[in-house]
């Protein structure tokens, strides 16, 4: 399969805010000086270019694809870091919990329009809606993530971003606004 044959000419590169997400929401907070989610998303992108005459598929299929190979990466560099201390179940699950959190993302999209059947469309999605969190401002989108797709409470977001609830709400606020406004935007 060449380069034409990929299913977006921008592959894999056109993914970026989508596994810079789904890294950056799996990754232990206690390793997060040593490992950076923005350079395992680059070390995923690079393999998938380089492997990409053995993918076959769809775009859906695609996406699992490069989660998979995120899911590796990212056990691998936890692995680099916890040297010796090595679980086995952490990988499985780690693998498990980005196709999960994928789902949640692909739930969380802003008036989904498309039927349950139309999986490609629903991935699309996931991707513009990882593209306008990407140019959100640090603070609304640490909060809307937070919120939407961790489940934490307004009171947890507020502790955790040093805000009053006041001040989080007031984040979430704003975030949704300016996420939707980017949304309907792209079209």
């Amino acid at each position: 399969m060449g380069p034409a044959d990929q299913p977006d000419a921008r592959a894999p590169e056109r993914f970026r805010h989508y596994l810079r997400l789904l890294a950056g929401c799996h990754l232990d907070p206690r390793l997060r000086g040593k490992i950076d989610p923005s350079d395992v998303v680059q070390q995923t992108l690079l393999e998938a270019h380089a492997k990409r005459d053995q993918f076959r598929g769809g775009e859906a299929g695609y996406l699992a694809w490069l989660r998979r190979m995120l899911a590796n990466n990212l056990a691998d560099a936890v692995r680099r870091c916890r040297a010796g201390k090595r679980d086995l179940t952490h990988e499985r699950s780690l693998e498990a919990a980005l196709e999960h959190s994928s789902v949640r993302l692909e739930r969380w999209l802003v008036a989904e329009q498309a039927p349950p059947g139309e999986e490609a469309e629903r991935h699309e999605q996931a991707v513009r809606l990882a593209d306008a969190l990407a140019e959100l401002p640090e603070a609304n989108r640490d909060a809307l993530v937070l919120r939407y797709w961790q489940g934490w409470s307004l009171a947890q977001i507020a502790e955790h971003l040093g805000r009053t609830p006041d001040a989080a709400a007031g984040l979430l606020k704003r975030g949704l606004q300016q996420l939707r406004t980017l949304l309907q935007d792209e079209g």
